[in-house]
C-alpha cells in the first residue's frame, strides 16, 4: 500500500520530532517507511540546502529561493519519492510543496498562481495523500527555535513573515479539509504524538477500504 504523507508547519513546530516516532510505528507494523526531507533527502538536495540555508547568503532574492527550493524538490522526487511509492511502500516528507505556498506564496508575498506552476512542473503533479499540520503559536515557535540551537537563513526573517507563513497554512489547511490533518503542537510531545498518529491511522484504515 503506497502512502504519501507530508508534515509542514511553521518554525519549531515540532516536525522533527514527530516525523521519526511516527516512522517508527509505521515499521513496527509491517510498513515499508521511507523517511525524508525538504529542502535536501539526496546529496544533490542537501548541497542546495546549504545554499539556502547559510546565514551569509541574506542577499538571496524570493525568486531564487523558490527555484532553489524547487530543485531540490524535484531531485528529491524523482530520485527517492516516487521510486518507493511505485514500489508500494509509505513516505513521510519533513515539508513539502506546500512549504512553498506558505514561505514564499504568503510569507514573501510572490504570485501564487506562478508557485503552483513551478511546483507543478518541478514535482510532475505528485501530491500527499495526507499532510499534517503542526500548528503552534509564531512566537512561541520561534523561541523554541532558538533554544534549539538550530538558527537558519529563513528563522532570521521578521516576524510579520512568520505570522504571514502560519496563517498561509491554516489557510491552506482549511481550504482542502480532505487532505490536511491540523494539530495543536503547543501540547507535550506525546500529546502531539496520539493525535498525529490518530490522523495517520485514519487514513490507513480508509486506504485498506
Amino acid at each position: 500500500m503506497s502512502l504519501f504523507i507530508t508534515f509542514e508547519g511553521p518554525e519549531g513546530s515540532g516536525k522533527s520530532t514527530q516525523i521519526t516516532p511516527l516512522a517508527d510505528r509505521l515499521r513496527a507494523l509491517g510498513h515499508d517507511v521511507c523517511l525524508t526531507r525538504e529542502p535536501g533527502g539526496t546529496d544533490i538536495g542537501d548541497q542546495i540546502r546549504q545554499v539556502l540555508h547559510d546565514l551569509k547568503n541574506t542577499a538571496m532574492q524570493p525568486r531564487a529561493e523558490i527555484l532553489l527550493y524547487s530543485a531540490s524538490r524535484a531531485q528529491l522526487v524523482g530520485e527517492i519519492i516516487r521510486p518507493h511509492l511505485e514500489r508500494g511502500g509509505i513516505v513521510l516528507c519533513d515539508r513539502y510543496a506546500d512549504s512553498t505556498m506558505a514561505y514564499q506564496g504568503y510569507g514573501h508575498g510572490l504570485d501564487l498562481g506562478a508557485l503552483r506552476a513551478i511546483t507543478e512542473f518541478a514535482t510532475g503533479g505528485l501530491k500527499p495523500d495526507l499532510t499534517i499540520l503542526l500548528d503552534v503559536e509564531t512566537e512561541e515557535g520561534l523561541r523554541r527555535r532558538r533554544s534549539s540551537g538550530e538558527w537558519n537563513r529563513l528563522d532570521a526573517y521578521a516576524l510579520a513573515f512568520h505570522q504571514r507563513v502560519r496563517q498561509g497554512y491554516l489557510g491552506m489547511a482549511a481550504a482542502e479539509p480532505e487532505r490536511w490533518v491540523v494539530v495543536d503542537a503547543g501540547r507535550a510531545v506525546e500529546e502531539v504524538a496520539e493525535e498525529v498518529w490518530r490522523g495517520v491511522s485514519k487514513r490507513l484504515e480508509g486506504s485498506r477500504k
